[in-house]
């Protein structure tokens, strides 16, 4: 898998709703974190964690070309419905079979 770079610029929600909670608590423990410690790395990856969560777009996703939006029962329907198409549109179409 490759990183694309064009499409990590394009501002598209890839970050679902329970990882924004996720990003949203674990950001700010982590800048609670560094204004203690006096640590800016922690202050970074926080900042970072917090703005992704409350935006909802993560460039690292739009590049690997990661979404996480939607559930995973959309997911499994949508998929479900490609292949139903897919497998009827490559039946024959008169319904004759050689037997």
């Amino acid at each position: 898998m490759s990183f694309d770079f064009k499409r990590a610029i394009k501002f598209e929600h890839n970050v679902g709703d329970q990882e924004k909670k996720y990003r949203l608590y674990g950001g700010v423990a982590l800048f609670v974190t560094s204004i203690f410690t006096a640590s800016i790395a922690l202050l970074v990856v926080g900042l970072v964690l917090i703005a992704t969560g409350y935006s909802g777009w993560c460039p690292v996703y739009s590049g690997l070309q990661k979404n996480t939006c939607g559930s995973g029962a959309e997911a499994a329907a949508a998929t479900a419905a490609e292949t139903a198409a897919s497998d009827q549109s490559a039946s024959p179409e008169d319904g004759s079979t050689n037997s």
